[in-house]
């Protein structure tokens, strides 16, 4: 907290601003905040939402959520959902590439190890939204932002409104849409690492009724970890997107929107490096530990090329790359019926996916190959009718049909060392001797496809029985019916007739074929009551039950104490969610001080996650499993205040505590696996990727200049997180310390629509871990991903 109260001061004293969840746009911000140019009253503009499939103001909703606009986007230079979490307290993202990506809102959403969306089978509890569809695999969430309008983060459970069932909360994005106006932006960014963003939009009329929108992004950095074994950079950025609408709007009581993007990453990404050794508090033969002078490394004569994470360098000895994209087209249509709108919203969407890993992040020859080309392609339709007006009864029902189809082919092929590392130099009760080579060039192949079908309807009503107090009720009922066969081989390596060898070979890796098959319908819903007390102040209070449904293991099987597949954690239970919320919402001083509080307690039964395979030696690191309970609980707040018509303020706070209260067969810390397998109790752990503290305090300044013919502008922002723990175990050698990340701009804006700024992310080169791994073998080295050292560049951005 320490570093947080400087980094406020340090806002304070530099008078630098950020705007709230939507805030002042700079290029209003004299205006904006303004009733005259006599010096009138100013305050804080409306925010504008549509979490209710209805435009409302963000004030009169009651419930909790976060609103981030295009405009504060670019001023804090946040060009993805990783850097959105530094905005929003309360949301957390892990991914240690794009494919492996997850989030949680207050702790609860999908497992945050750094492997937990590998497994197609798993359904996320934080749904993903691009203009109004659901995008399945969190991985799509990884790429870079273009041509935001806004950014919504729903906390709680969600879906008796739209899409997908969520059972955590929902991130919304809404694209900027056709104008009939005529209007194009243009912006290029080059920073350290040979950064360099390229940015361009541009809309307006093809006809009277007839109107697009084209954008485009493009960007390029250099890696920020150092190879000594090949020389080159590692952890690249390279990506671009194109997205193109055509807005038709023959009236004012219709049109139709159809969009079409592409999206795609590519580059020489993304590993992790050397972290930390876990020292025993259990006897484990000290040949099979990573550390110590007859461990595994010195058994290789090996040694890691730093011992401190934030050198970041590596020697990593086998392929590494992602080749990734996604794209969809998309039709939303919307009728005004008078009384009501009737909204379509009909898309289909792709996701390919390839990335080469070294998955033991040594230069040892363990795994040479590992990797999982998979495919995806899901189709959606949503058919919604919603209420127009404000009257005393209001509603919004709707039909949601989804269908989702991945495919994948698991390869993974190990090296000369992987004998010796993995297994030893003998096995078995009669110490066979283990030959070197016994797995060298030993792998696995095969295909997995998983299929999901959901079958949605539901509604909610808004009824008003006096002139303050409005009562909500929804309903949504799904069906799901979900299938995945999983089907792989083992080739290579050298002939054994040994029932030994053959043991500990296939202990290693071994061919599984299963099938497994989910259908489950569940009726959730919530309850709300809301107090208008007075024009400017809400309180509301609110029940929820929300339910995630079952999930198929999509990646392979672990092993039991037999070393054979254990078919019983092919399915997972469904994951039940109850929710309870009270708030208060408040406009305050003439509108110049917006401050909003809610308390949450969310108890989840069956939760669904991904735990370590503490019997597997490599090839099985995770596997989906039900935690009998969990629970999170805490306490959100958030104020912005216009303190003068230049300078505006923001400061957000979230308290949780999230923890597993039922986990008494749990996988163990490492510190406590020794040379046999056990479980732990670890029941009263917290859940990981989840600090107790989080909370974020920036603003922006702009000054008008009119010798200049313009402004000049400076933004801050600085987020703040409490220590964590990095994997479910609660594991002392996985925690992730507290830190403080500090962002700012200054620049100058010209009255003819141009701009040039300078800008600096983690300014003060704060150095911090964002997620780590154990390493596969149960050696005790533990991995990690350190944070991007600071960037600094410049930024042309021109309007017309």
């Amino acid at each position: 907290m320490r570093h947080l109260l400087c980094a406020a001061s340090l806002i304070a004293l530099t008078t630098s601003a950020y705007a709230q969840d939507r805030a002042v746009p700079p290029t209003d911000a004299a205006t904006a905040t303004s009733a005259s140019d006599d010096g009138g009253q100013f305050g804080l503009p409306e925010i504008t939402v549509t979490a209710r499939r209805r435009a409302e103001d963000a004030q009169r909703i009651p419930g909790s959520l976060s609103v981030v606009g295009g405009e504060l986007l670019d001023r804090s230079y946040t060009v993805n959902t990783q850097q959105l979490s530094q905005l929003v307290p309360s949301l957390n993202y892990s991914s240690a590439n794009p494919r492996n990506t997850a989030f949680t809102i207050r702790g609860l959403g999908s497992s945050v190890v750094a492997v937990s969306q590998a497994n197609d089978g798993l359904e996320p509890g934080v749904g993903f939204y691009v203009d109004q569809v659901y995008h399945a695999r969190p991985a799509t969430a990884a790429f870079d932002f273009s041509d935001i309008g806004q950014v919504e983060i729903l906390r709680g459970p969600q879906g008796t409104l739209f899409g997908k069932n969520s059972t955590a909360g929902a991130i919304n994005i809404t694209t900027r849409a056709p104008t009939f106006t005529p209007e194009a932006t243009e912006e290029i960014t080059i920073g350290s690492f040979n950064f360099i963003q390229a940015k361009a939009a541009a809309s307006g009329p093809i006809t009277d009724t007839l109107a697009f929108r084209i954008s485009g992004v493009s960007t390029r950095r250099d890696g920020v970890i150092d190879n000594v074994r090949t020389g080159r950079d590692q952890n690249q950025i390279g990506n671009q997107a194109v997205r193109g609408q055509l807005l038709f709007k023959p009236s004012e009581m219709f049109q139709i929107k159809l969009s079409g993007d592409f999206t795609n990453f590519q580059s020489n990404c993304c590993t992790q490096v050397y972290y930390r050794v876990a020292t025993r508090d259990v006897p484990r033969t000290a040949t099979r530990q990573f550390a110590g002078p007859t461990g595994l490394a010195a058994q290789f004569n090996y040694t890691p090329p730093s011992t401190n994470p934030y050198d970041r360098v590596t020697d990593i000895d086998a392929q590494l790359g992602v080749d990734t994209n996604e794209g969809g087209v998309a039709a939303i249509a919307d009728w005004n019926l008078g009384g009501a709108t009737l909204t379509s919203v009909s898309a289909w969407r792709f996701w390919n996916w390839d990335a080469a890993n070294d998955r033991d992040y040594t230069g040892i020859p363990i795994q040479i190959e590992q990797h999982i080309p998979s495919r995806q392609d899901q189709y959606s339709q949503e058919l919604r009718l919603a209420s127009n007006g404000d009257h005393a009864l209001s509603y919004v029902g709707g039909l949601y049909f989804f269908r989702q189809r991945v495919e994948g082919r698991p390869i993974s092929i190990y090296g000369s060392a992987a004998a010796r590392y993995l297994i030893g130099t003998t096995t078995g009760a009669n110490a066979t001797p283990v030959p070197a080579n016994l797995i060298d060039g030993y792998g696995t192949d095969g295909r997995t496809d998983f299929q999901s079908n959901s079958y949605a309807a539901f509604g909610e009503v808004n009824w008003r029985p006096a002139d303050r107090l409005t009562l909500t009720g929804g309903l949504r009922y799904t069906y799901e019916h979900k299938t995945g066969t999983y089907d792989t081989f083992v080739f290579g390596g050298p002939a054994t007739t040994s029932t030994a060898l053959i043991n500990a070979r296939l202990g290693i890796l071994r061919g599984q074929t299963y099938a497994a098959k989910v259908n489950d319908g569940a009726l959730t819903g919530r309850a709300n009551i809301a107090w208008q007390a007075t024009d400017n102040v809400l309180g509301y209070a609110s029940y929820a039950r929300g339910e995630k449904s079952g999930g198929i293991n999509m990646s392979g099987l672990p092993l039991n104490d037999q070393n054979l597949p254990a078919v019983g954690t092919a399915v997972v239970r469904p994951e039940k969610n109850t929710a309870y919320e009270v708030g208060l919402k408040t406009r305050l001083f003439d509108n110049r001080l917006t401050f909003n509080i809610d308390a949450f307690y969310t108890r989840v039964t069956d939760f669904q996650t991904n735990v370590s395979d503490t019997r597997a030696a490599a090839a099985l690191r995770t596997y989906l499993a039900n935690i009998p309970k969990v629970t999170s609980k805490g306490v959100e707040a958030d104020a912005i205040a216009a303190i003068t018509r230049d300078l505006s303020l923001r400061a957000s706070v979230a308290y949780a505590d999230g923890k597993y209260d039922s986990y008494p067969t749990g996988p163990c810390p490492i510190e406590l696996i020794g040379n046999t397998a056990a479980s732990c109790n670890l029941s009263g752990t917290g859940l990981p990727g989840l600090p107790k503290w989080s909370s974020t305090v920036g603003s922006d300044y702009i000054v008008p200049v009119e010798t200049l013919g313009g402004s000049v502008f400076a933004h801050a922002d600085a987020n703040y997180r409490s220590k964590q723990f990095g994997d479910p175990t609660g594991s002392r050698f996985t925690t992730i310390g507290s830190y403080t990340v500090v962002n700012g701009s200054v620049g100058y804006r010209s009255s003819k629509g141009w701009e040039l700024a300078m800008f600096a992310r983690n300014l003060f080169d704060r150095d911090y871990i964002q997620n780590v791994t154990i390493q596969a073998g149960n050696s005790g080295l533990i991995l990690a991903t350190p944070s991007d050292p600071r960037t600094i560049g410049v930024t042309f951005r021109a309007h017309q």
